[in-house]
């Protein structure tokens, strides 16, 4: 699930619900700040940061299933032939970073992009792509789906509408927030009467007259809890829901809603495909973090698991073809036989869909490579070879920290730590638990040993936690709600502490609930926080930490610079050190910063700033991104969505 904001230096959009930080013109950071005339730093362009081939969207027409990429400009649409596991044709997409969302009218695909949220006709009997529709002011077209007579229903974010287009007449209906107040309409299922929309952040299963727009809600009362209803599946008045973060699955009579069978995935989270066999009277499903494709017996209520292709294996949709099964991953295609039990995967790249640029999520340096991850795996850098190459990961790194020769990676969702050796595939480790989800910070302290993570919780709930994990021992502990309803935003431990810096935005979907933003200071002796403090009144989020020496340096996300002196529980000076949320690292005792359009230089003595590179005009899904080498030679930064060495004095 994309949940993070998609930060261009040109145009910055809000993809999901984190502010997005707003490039200003070269120069903008005037002496009024503190800033210095660019100094001559020499800076290395290392190519793409991370490319990758990605799948959202899928459809089966015809013999073919057309798949389309997300996190990349432009959006790719692949005809991809099963018999011959190769893409036939590619289709571009004008505008969109991505395409979560598909559905037939015939041999038309439509298609519903995000950032911005446009509706796409392609003829794939033809060569023709045509927008048809967009859901402003919404950005994102979640979910799609088409009815018996032809009419095409969509699902939007963040204001989670439905809305129908009909292609016969080209006229849009807007049946307007499908539950007031909530941010998600992430499924959509349509049959002759009635759209079925599942909602989140707090689940609702909307049934919503189509001639009248009526609506109520039929999800049962006892799953009320749930976050979303996000995975729907209807045929021959069978209603199959998937329920996060549970691993629920409903089976509900859509002539009785009130009649409903109750399936659940051992060990699971998230439904993430459903494909119901009517004939048959059995459903398949694939689930999360454990990657199963599933098949449910109506007839008998057995529960048959009978594939993992991968741990962590993420299906967007089973298709049923004959006896085969369809499942399109991440990055693959795979097909089993229901007959035999024999499968086989198809790379998606290999087959003709080449992988392109992406907004990068994070990055990292051990000294002979540099880490940036993105969708799905890691680009390694070799640095003295010059190449680079992907590495397959089951989710994303939103936190990569090198620890004694391995790289500690914090991963999105479900909060999980996995482990990579150079060389090597990431391993998984561990999981925070604890109703977290996507981790926002990690650091290490060689002294203490332990490895802290920062995280944000579940979709829809509140309370961060800060997870501490010892890579030698192996031993984790969490601690749940550390700053009260607030995310741990950023991390940095050193001598028997740990400082965390919060956020007032909890789970995607939620209102915040506190003011603003604290430093709290944990005490690794006690295990609990000895005291918390506003450094900054009136901040929402406290984007990074560095302590050196007997100080602790945040900034905010407007890119205030805040001192800190834990002895005096006071803050020291503050100064406005950046546009937008920076990205600090230490080189030594030397603090630099990087917001998305400079590299800077920060006086620890006046907090001033000398501009190191400029320009940079960073694309990624993280905003600022920034790295240092650990013999203090360089810095590492994106420019564009290129990596660049930037080499520091006397290297």
């Amino acid at each position: 699930m994309p949940g993070s904001a998609i930060v261009t230096a040109t145009a910055a959009t809000a993809a999901v619900a984190l502010a997005v930080a707003t490039a200003l013109p070269a120069g903008a950071l005037g002496p009024a700040r503190g800033v210095a005339e660019p100094a001559s730093a020499p800076v290395t362009d290392l190519g793409p940061a991370s490319s990758v081939t990605v799948l959202n969207g899928s459809e089966p027409i015809g013999d073919r299933i057309y798949v389309n990429t997300g996190g990349v400009s432009p959006t790719v649409v692949g005809a991809y032939d099963p018999a011959q596991k190769r893409v036939t044709q590619r289709y571009t997409l004008p505008t969109g970073q991505g395409a979560w969302a598909t559905t037939a009218v015939g041999t038309d695909l439509y298609v519903g992009t995000y950032a911005p949220g446009d509706l796409y006709r392609v003829d794939t009997a033809g060569a023709s792509v045509t927008k048809v529709a967009d859901v402003r002011p919404d950005d994102f077209i979640w979910a799609l789906d088409s009815s018996p007579d032809g009419k095409v229903y969509g699902g939007t974010y963040s204001r989670g509408r439905v809305f129908e287009y009909d292609p016969a007449t080209g006229a849009k209906r807007d049946y307007g927030p499908a539950v007031p107040g909530e941010q998600y309409v992430r499924s959509i299922a349509v049959d002759d009467t009635t759209i079925y929309a599942g909602v989140g952040a707090h689940a609702h299963l909307m049934a919503i007259d189509r001639a009248t727009g009526a609506r109520r809600d039929i999800l049962p009362p006892e799953f009320a809890d749930r976050t979303f209803v996000a995975t729907l599946a209807l045929a021959d008045g069978v209603l199959a829901a998937g329920l996060s973060a549970t691993g629920t699955m409903l089976l509900i009579d859509t002539a009785d809603p009130a009649r409903y069978e109750v399936v659940q995935a051992p060990n699971d989270s998230y439904i993430t495909a459903i494909t119901i066999d009517a004939a048959n009277n059995d459903v398949y499903f694939g689930t999360r973090p454990s990657g199963t494709l599933y098949k449910y017996d109506r007839d008998t209520g057995t529960l048959t698991s009978l594939l993992v292709p991968y741990d962590g294996a993420y299906f967007g949709r089973i298709i049923l073809d004959g006896r085969t099964l369809r499942g399109v991953l991440t990055s693959n295609v795979v097909s089993y036989d229901l007959d035999t039990g024999k499968y086989d995967g198809v790379d998606i790249t290999q087959a003709g869909m080449p992988p392109a640029p992406e907004l990068a999520m994070a990055i990292a340096t051990d000294g002979p490579r540099v880490y940036v991850s993105g969708k799905a795996g890691i680009q390694v850098h070799d640095l003295a070879t010059g190449t680079s190459k992907r590495v397959f990961l089951p989710g994303e790194a939103k936190a990569m920290t090198p620890v004694r020769g391995q790289l500690w990676l914090s991963v999105y969702t479900l909060a999980y730590l996995f482990r990579m050796s150079p060389g090597g595939e990431p391993v998984r480790v561990t999981t925070l638990g604890n109703d977290q989800t996507r981790p926002l910070d990690a650091a290490y302290s060689p002294s203490d040993g332990l490895l802290a993570i920062g995280t944000q919780p579940e979709y829809g709930r509140y309370g961060g936690a800060l997870g501490l994990y010892d890579p030698g021992g192996g031993q984790l502990a969490v601690y749940r709600d550390v700053v009260p309803d607030q995310s741990v935003r950023s991390v940095a431990i050193k001598g028997g502490t740990v400082f965390l810096g919060s956020s007032i935005r909890n789970g995607l979907g939620t209102t915040p609930r506190a003011p603003e933003a604290k430093l709290a200071v944990f005490d690794l002796a006690t295990r609990s926080v000895t005291y918390e403090t506003v450094p900054v009144p009136g901040a929402r989020e406290i984007v990074d930490l560095v302590a050196t020496g007997d100080r602790v340096y945040g900034v905010t996300d407007t890119g205030l610079m805040f001192e800190y002196d834990p002895r005096r529980r006071q803050v020291v000076r503050t100064a406005q050190v950046a546009d937008g949320a920076p990205a600090l690292v230490l080189v030594g005792r030397t603090i630099y910063g990087a917001d998305t359009r400079h590299v800077f230089q920060v006086d620890r003595s006046t907090l001033a700033t000398t501009t190191v590179v400029d320009d940079l005009r960073t694309e990624s899904y993280s905003g600022a991104m920034i790295a240092a080498a650990p013999d203090g030679s360089a810095l590492y930064a994106l420019r564009g969505r290129n990596l660049v060495r930037i080499g520091l004095e006397g290297s």
